[in-house]
């Protein structure tokens, strides 16, 4: 790969986690109003109804930017122009009968996916979006195949705000709606407060997804005369409609498995959580210390926190799948895997400190975001347990992008299959034979990430040999972090002690001095990374606005 294309690569991948980080941090601002609304049980229910929502997405949907991305490009790089157009074409159709079916199925099927009524009444809500995320996905997939993440980018905002505005607002017009009486639902008592703000804010799922799709169509219009002149250019044989969808299904049904599987993971959790305790321990599912209370503290609360750093990893992966599929179709292995160290490098670099950093300070930053006290304590204590998962997921998931982008697509879906049977059958043990609740959920989230990590690792290596500098891509962050975190964790202690009796309010403080301890660490972060040789100006140009970071980090002369 030339300098320019490793350069594009970068700036694509930075572009796409941007927006990433962005569209989570927008989740996190909008998620902590709609805790106080709806409450830690409507957080328990709609997050139950989201994961049985994400199997049902995965199948039918979700893998499609990949996939479309992965055969579409291959076709660029060859400058089969027709066909890759032809392909485009197919998609749609594939995505409106596939979407089709799994709507009709999570409507109908609600009562199955679920756990209880209340969860199968929010889940309807979801269905409808199924159908509407298959056309955005190839959409995505199509531009990001044409290396540019530019729309993807702004099309994840414009749903992550509509997703925000009408979530919040949805779910204060129900909640509002409902008041505080009870409710019965085939025969099963809900608190019809915390049912109705779970169907507002899957709403806002919708109503971003509708917004998105849009603009993503808008995008393709403007683009059309460009796109027909480079298929009017292209002489050679155009696939068949019949060709193009057996490449479609061949390419997309192991993506398909492999991102259903991967993330089959929170919906079978959910599963053997709210049955187990349920039906084995005998809790109560509503009200505070129920099963849905404990169980939204742990999505929507600490899962939703560690997912913002995850969100670079997704992003970079994304953006690497065409760049190593335009190399293997070209057969230069050397080329693609320069490309995944490089990227891995960049990705221990972010999200190494980031894990140390929600250890630290995970009360803190809890405390910032989801304030209620009647949870602090659990949701913070989840945080920093689940901390860790930040740094084997981020592996992992650029891992399963190389393997997706080399063609070996079993293998992905073979390794999260081993994973999620020992995680399942670790998690039934835990929750029937200790008195852990959430914690269970914890320990065997953190199993699964690791074991993916390993096993993807072991199976890339048998495939493509990637020339990884273990001091500098993991030995050295690690001792930065650790420095980082150190200091974070004292710094914060020492603030909150001298400022207790200067700034009124416990929110108020613990926001000041949560700040500063968080722009200190970044600051002692990068100054120890790069004293102890763990990154120069080429590494940091690499990072999202990293010409402004070189810049900022000369002018206190660490570089």
């Amino acid at each position: 790969m030339s300098e320019d294309s490793k350069k594009n690569l970068f700036k694509q991948a930075g572009i796409l986690a941007i927006a990433g980080i962005i569209s989570r941090i927008i989740g996190l601002l909008y998620n902590s109003p709609l805790a106080a609304i709806i409450g830690d049980e409507g957080n328990g229910y709609y997050s139950g109804a989201f994961q049985a929502y994400t199997i049902v997405l995965m199948i039918s949907a979700f893998s499609i930017p990949s996939a479309i991305s992965k055969i579409i490009a291959g076709k660029l790089a060859l400058e089969e122009y027709r066909s890759a157009h032809r392909i485009f074409k197919c998609a749609l159709i594939y995505v409106a009968i596939v979407g089709g079916i799994g709507s009709l199925a999570l409507f109908m099927g609600a009562d199955l996916f679920a756990d209880d009524a209340g969860t199968a009444l929010v889940l309807r809500f979801f269905a409808p979006t199924v159908f509407l995320f298959g056309f955005l996905g190839v959409l995505r997939g199509y531009f990001q195949a044409h290396r540019t993440m530019t729309p993807t980018s702004i099309s994840q905002l414009l749903e992550q705000i509509l997703n925000a505005v009408i979530s919040v607002f949805g779910a204060l017009w129900l909640t509002k709606l409902a008041g505080d009486e009870t409710m019965i639902i085939a025969g099963e008592k809900a608190s019809k407060k915390a049912v109705y703000g779970a169907i507002g804010s899957s709403l806002g799922t919708g109503s971003g997804v509708i917004t998105a799709l849009i603009f993503m169509c808008v995008v393709y219009f403007v683009k059309r005369d460009k796109i027909k002149s480079k298929i009017d250019s292209d002489k050679g044989r155009e696939i068949s409609n019949s060709d193009a969808i057996k490449l479609i299904v061949s390419i997309v049904t192991p993506f398909i498995l492999s991102t259903c599987i991967y993330n089959l993971s929170g919906f079978l959790n959910f599963s053997i959580f709210s049955r187990v305790l349920r039906y084995v321990r005998e809790m109560k599912i509503t009200g505070a210390y129920g099963i849905k209370w404990y169980y939204g503290i742990f999505t929507r609360k600490a899962m939703v926190i560690t997912n913002i750093p995850i969100a670079f990893s997704a992003a970079a992966a994304s953006a690497m799948i065409p760049e190593i599929s335009t190399a293997f179709a070209k057969g230069d292995k050397k080329d693609a895997a320069e490309t995944v160290a490089g990227v891995m490098r960049v990705m221990m670099m972010i999200s190494i400190p980031c894990g140390v950093g929600l250890f630290a300070l995970a009360r803190p930053v809890m405390m910032i975001l989801f304030p209620q006290k009647d949870s602090l304590g659990i949701a913070s204590f989840y945080l920093a347990f689940l901390a860790i998962t930040v740094i084997f997921y981020s592996v992992s998931t650029v891992t399963n992008a190389v393997l997706q982008g080399t063609g070996k697509l079993k293998a992905p879906v073979v390794n999260a299959a081993i994973a999620l049977v020992i995680q399942g059958v670790m998690l039934v043990l835990l929750l029937s034979f200790t008195d852990l609740i959430g914690e269970a959920l914890c320990i065997v989230t953190i199993v699964y990430s690791l074991l993916m990590c390993i096993l993807n690792n072991i199976s890339m290596k048998k495939h493509i040999v990637v020339p990884i500098d273990i001091k500098k891509t993991y030995v050295l962050p690690a001792i930065a972090a650790s420095v980082m975190g150190i200091v974070a964790y004292f710094l914060y202690a020492m603030l909150s002690a001298l400022l207790g009796g200067i700034i009124a309010g416990e929110y108020w403080l613990n926001l000041m001095c949560a700040g500063v301890s968080i722009l200190v660490a970044i600051f002692v972060y990068f100054a120890v990374l790069i004293k102890i040789g763990g990154a120069a100006r080429e590494d940091i140009l690499k990072f999202p606005k990293g010409r402004s970071l070189v810049k900022a980090l000369e002018k206190i002369k660490l570089l």
